[in-house]
């Protein structure tokens, strides 16, 4: 990747701003992370944005930390819910992670990055250590998130521990010492709450990079409660399938989101995009059976052998 496409290519918003955070790392290398909270379940191609995004610093030679939530999985993040997340076992967890290398590892080069689990410092705190963090952040600003003030408006609960859940997330930034968290839009708010904790407990800044959120292929916003989904773990068919069912107007989107190299843009659609993420289906056979699987609604007689975890390395 080009180095000017580093803080513009599959970047939403850069606060408080992505000139100083140029000039920073015009300066030094700089040490950035994306959690991600087990909770388990198919992954899809939004949540590669960011993991694709991580990528790139990790090769522009960055240090990059790939931090498993362990210890705010147990809370549940409540970001653009509007109800509360189930509680999780530690048994769960630890199916999660190694489901969740499973089905990154065509795109995740576990050898360029660190991974760490805030588990190892979240269940270690002490209530001092608790109310430290507390102090640093009021009620109020919590409380103005938008989805806590949507059920608060349709007389539903907010529990307390899920107000917690930003300062948790936040306080990774301070044990990290990051100069930098990637995450899509939906948690803006939880990483400005790092930002201001990194602030006031390190007194240094805090950079927070977002990235896009997908569209579906009904273009709608790509979620698994949408059924609009393209899974890591589809077969080559099942990719294809869905690619070619996504709306026309999206799919410059999705040249420019997925496609590591622009020439792959001169590539037919949807061939391009399946290589990219996972593995190239054979042309032929998923051709020939889109029409009777994804306009007619029938299977084909023969179905190819998933082999759409076995892509090369991005």
């Amino acid at each position: 990747m080009e180095s000017n496409e580093l803080l513009t290519r599959r970047v939403a918003k850069i606060l408080p701003s992505s000139l100083e955070l140029s000039s920073l790392m015009s300066r030094r290398k700089i040490r950035l992370y994306q959690g991600f909270d087990p909770t388990g379940g198919h992954l899809h191609l939004g949540h590669t944005i960011g993991l694709r995004k991580l990528m790139e610093f990790a090769r522009a030679g960055h240090e990059v930390i790939f931090l498993f939530g362990t210890g705010t999985v147990l809370v549940g993040d409540p970001s653009e819910r509007d109800t509360g997340r189930k509680l999780i076992t530690q048994e769960e967890i630890e199916a999660n992670i190694s489901d969740w290398k499973r089905q990154v590892s065509p795109i995740v080069d576990f050898d360029l990055v660190t991974i760490r689990q805030n588990g190892d410092w979240l269940t270690k705190m002490k209530l001092k250590d608790i109310i430290e963090v507390a102090s640093k952040i009021s009620s109020v600003q919590l409380f103005k998130r938008a989805s806590f003030t949507r059920r608060i408006n349709k007389g539903e609960t907010v529990w307390y521990h899920e107000t917690m859940y930003p300062l948790l997330q936040g306080y990774d930034s301070v044990v990290m010492d990051v100069d930098l968290e990637i995450g899509g839009t939906d948690q803006e708010f939880n990483m400005l709450v790092g930002r201001e904790l990194q602030r006031k407990m390190n007194n240094r800044e805090k950079y927070v990079l977002t990235t896009p959120m997908i569209l579906g292929t009904d273009g709608k916003t790509m979620s698994k409660t949408s059924g609009n989904c393209i899974f890591l773990d589809e077969s080559p068919l099942d990719m294809y399938g869905k690619l070619m069912a996504v709306r026309d107007e999206l799919i410059p989107t999705y040249f420019e989101l997925f496609l590591e190299n622009r020439s792959q843009i001169k590539r037919p659609w949807p061939y391009a995009s399946p290589a990219n993420f996972m593995v190239k289906p054979k042309p032929s056979r998923p051709k020939r059976h889109f029409p009777s699987r994804y306009r007619v609604g029938r299977l084909p007689k023969t179905l190819p052998q998933s082999n759409s975890l076995r892509g090369n390395k991005q």
